[in-house]
Parts: C-alpha cells; sequence; structure tokens
C-alpha cells in the first residue's frame, strides 16, 4: 500500500508536533506476546520474533510437502560453528500423481541470524536487514521422480549408503539410493547437466513393495540393526523387511496381527533389536517382538491410550519412555516398565487441535 507523505512546507507546526509524537508513540510499542487459543483481530498478525532463535532460515520447495528428513552426512555430530551445512529429503504432495518428486536438499552458508550480545542496538531496521552477499543462505535441489504424493519419507545409512523410504499414496513402498544425488549437490556443473538431461526422471528404485492392501503413512527403520524396515497401511497391518542379498529387500507377507484400525506411526526401539512399537486409530498403543510369529507377535497393549485416534509416538533414546499425541489434542508419557498399568506418567493438555508431530531431544 502506498501512502502520500504530506509536504512539510505545508504543515503547520502543531501538526508537525502531532506527528512527531505518533511516531515516537509508535516507536516505543512493543509487541504483545500470543497466547494459543487468543483471538487474534482482523487487522493484526503474527510475526515471528527472530530474537528466539540463534539461526533461522526460510527456503521453499514448491509443491507442499507432508513429511522430510534429515540426511546423515559425515560432517560431524552436533556441529555448532557457523556457517551451518545440512542434507535433507522431502517428498511433495503435488495437485497432480504424476508429478511428485522426491526432493534432496543440500542447505549450506547458514549464517547465525540473531544478533550478538555486544551488537550495536541503534542500527536502523534497514541497515539490520542488509545481508551481504557473502552471508546469503544457499540451497541446492535435485529432484527424484516419484509415482503419487508421499505420505511419509524416513531415511538411514545402509551399507555406508544413504538410503530412503517413502510410502505413496498408490499403496507402494519404495526405497531410494540418495548417493548419486548427494554427490551431484556438491558440484554445480554435474547439477545443471543432470538437471538438463532429466535423469532424474529415470531414476529407478532400489526396491518397491506392494504387498500392502492400502496406502499407509506408518514407516521406520531400524537404529541397532541396518537396513531393516517396518511399514504400516491404512488398513491395519504392518509388514516387517530384512535386507536381503544384491541390495535388496525381503518382505514377510504375513501382516503383524493385533490392530484393526489404520495403523499411523511406527517406532523401533533405540536399543532393543527384535522390539517396536506402533499406534493406530483404534486408539491403542502395542509393543511387537519381531521374532515371534505375525500373529504372536503382540507382546503389550494399550487398548485406549487415547480418547480418539492416536497419530504419533516417538521412543526416548535414554529412558525407557514413549510419548504418545493424538486427534484429541493431548499428549501423554508412558513409562515401559509399567505400560501394563495402562496409565501415562505424565499428561499434557496444552494442544487446542489434534497433534500431528512428536518427538524426544536426541539427547537430553
Amino acid at each position: 500500500m502506498d501512502i502520500d507523505e504530506p509536504n512539510p512546507m505545508e504543515v503547520g507546526e502543531e501538526e508537525e508536533e502531532d506527528s512527531n509524537d505518533e511516531e515516537s508513540s509508535e516507536s516505543e510499542e512493543e509487541g504483545e506476546v500470543y497466547l494459543p487459543g487468543k483471538p487474534i483481530p482482523q487487522d493484526e498478525e503474527l510475526v515471528c520474533d527472530d530474537n528466539a532463535y540463534l539461526m533461522l532460515h526460510q527456503a521453499h520447495t514448491g509443491a507442499p510437502c507432508l513429511s522430510f528428513d534429515i540426511i546423515p552426512d559425515d560432517l560431524g555430530e552436533r556441529r555448532e560453528e557457523f556457517p551451518l551445512t545440512a542434507y535433507l529429503v522431502a517428498g511433495t504432495q503435488a495437485a497432480r500423481t504424476h508429478v511428485n518428486n522426491v526432493i534432496v536438499m543440500k542447505m549450506s552458508n547458514l549464517h547465525r541470524t540473531s544478533k550478538e550480545e555486544n551488537a550495536d542496538e541503534s542500527e536502523s531496521d534497514e541497515e539490520e536487514e542488509e545481508i551481504p552477499p557473502e552471508k546469503l543462505p544457499q540451497m541446492q535441489c535435485a529432484l527424484i521422480k516419484h509415482q503419487g504424493c508421499i505420505n511419509r519419507i524416513r531415511v538411514t545409512r545402509f551399507n555406508n549408503t544413504p538410503v530412503a523410504a517413502t510410502w505413496s499414496e498408490l499403496g507402494q513402498v519404495n526405497v531410494w539410493n540418495l548417493t548419486e544425488h548427494m554427490t551431484l549437490l556438491n558440484d554445480a556443473t554435474l547439477l545443471g547437466n543432470y538437471e538438463k538431461s532429466g535423469e532424474g526422471n529415470r531414476t529407478k528404485a532400489l526396491y518397491t513393495f506392494t504387498g500392502h492392501q492400502q496406502e499407509g503413512f506408518a514407516l521406520d527403520w531400524s537404529p541397532t540393526v541396518p537396513g531393516v524396515l517396518a511399514t504400516g497401511d491404512c488398513k491395519r497391518d504392518i509388514h516387517l523387511w530384512q535386507p536381503a542379498e544384491g541390495g535388496t529387500w525381503t518382505v514377510d507377507q504375513r501382516p503383524l496381527v493385533g490392530h484393526t484400525a489404520s495403523v499411523e506411526d511406527i517406532q523401533w526401539s533405540p536399543n532393543e533389536r527384535s522390539v517396536l512399537a506402533s499406534c493406530s486409530v483404534d486408539k491403542s498403543i502395542r509393543i511387537w517382538d519381531s521374532r515371534a510369529a505375525p500373529a504372536k507377535a503382540c507382546m503389550l497393549t494399550c487398548e485406549a491410550a487415547h480418547a480418539s485416534d492416536i497419530n504419533v509416538i516417538s521412543w526416548n533414546r535414554n529412558e525407557p519412555l514413549i510419548v504418545s499425541g493424538g486427534d484429541d489434542g493431548v499428549l501423554h508419557v508412558w513409562d515401559l516398565r509399567t505400560f501394563t498399568s495402562k496409565t501415562p506418567i505424565a499428561t499434557f493438555k496444552h494442544h487446542t487441535n489434534y497433534i500431528s508431530t512428536v518427538e524426544w531431544h536426541p539427547t537430553d
């Protein structure tokens, strides 16, 4: 919106003083902290407080993505020295089935965005917004054509190779080798040739499983046994994958028996090789032992863990705890040592709508 500024030669002294008072009042006005559930007036909007973050950058992938994951790299764990570099992979939800992609991304030159403690606070807003070209964040992308919207994507390292599993809306699960694409992201010439040739449209999956009866969302790689995967669908079935020779997989055609509705999430135990957990629209959380026959693999069950659909679970890496989130907007924390009591050790009701993602801090 353009605003015509008054000609100072035509403004009276009294009006000029009023204008100065208004400008002073506006400059002194402070933002108000938003509390969830509080109505927002039509003439107001929520604005991010950049001071809450050491680093905050934004990027766009074109088509929306339902799921993404961090690709493990060799740059070191818990790195904090700026500028930072990160590799990610995401799956698109395009308007048309045949134009979806797996997006392999490299985000680099990520500098700190918050002020240093000794920064000069007298700098103008205009000066603060000016970013030197050498400090601009960079993002490179390599696309892999994918059949159908990607409901969920998860990455692991298998035989020192980054691989991603994708759940397609068409009811199949694919496994992709990301090695070539991560190499492309580090060479602008190679990436340009890849894009021009349309090679991404011809990339084939390492393996595709079409044995699920419906599409699904539940998907997790084992953190203790390389290459082992579990997938769950909207019918109620969970299938277990084992790596085989030649870079392929063997999938048990017999699903784990227990859930009576859509399996929404799966989590392998961070320290027990054969144990995994799942949650479902049937409101239950189940603990499984993959060594048992599929019909007898369910070892522990909490039937009414939530008042409605359970969407997500996360297994703590350091303690025998699982956190769950559901359509009821509630978070429950479960201690597996007392799981048979079917009573959570903690409950949080701060959310006012359904919970679609939850994750423990990896080290704390």
